[in-house]
């Protein structure tokens, strides 16, 4: 898949050299605050970088490397998911610290939901956070996501969001 252009970032599908950005992104304390897990560790990332490779190859989209004038700032994009029997599409966006509140998640965010509505139409976009994450919510509330359910998820309660009417 090539390159998908925002008006101010590049998107482009993570491949196996990915590791260092995954890492830098998914390992940050701060980037990871609302994440029930905590900061993720170098196997972590590794694990995570090679099942979001495995979703490209099988599917021919899934999560971005977020880039903004040639520097990866962010992690984001759409991938198959299953929760509670329910199948969809999970709707992910993490970005460095430094790049916070410049509207880069909405911005990587309408790019995804048009990639799943060209790509996976009879799935439904989600968007699943922890209950407190407050910046996650205005991201979602911008996209004209609406919340539907919460429920514990990954060891947290959360809220799911859906672009479905």
């Amino acid at each position: 898949m090539p390159v998908i252009r925002t008006e101010r970032l590049s998107l482009r599908p993570v491949t196996a050299a990915d590791l260092a950005t995954v890492l830098a992104v998914q390992g940050d304390p701060a980037a990871a605050r609302f994440r029930p897990s905590g900061p993720a560790d170098a196997a972590e990332c590794a694990r995570d970088l090679r099942a979001w490779t495995a979703h490209w190859d099988e599917h021919g989209f899934g999560y971005w490397v977020v880039e903004h004038g040639g520097e990866p700032v962010g992690l984001g994009g759409v991938q198959h998911s299953e929760f509670d029997g329910a199948r969809y599409l999970n709707l992910y966006y993490r970005f460095r610290p430094p790049v916070w509140g410049k509207g880069f998640a909405p911005e990587m965010a309408r790019a995804a939901v048009d990639l799943a509505a060209a790509r996976a139409a009879h799935l439904p976009v989600w968007i699943v956070t922890t209950v407190d994450n407050e910046p996650a919510r205005r991201v979602a509330d911008k996209l004209g996501f609406r919340e539907f359910r919460q429920a514990e998820y990954h060891g947290a309660l959360s809220r799911f969001y859906t672009s479905a009417v």
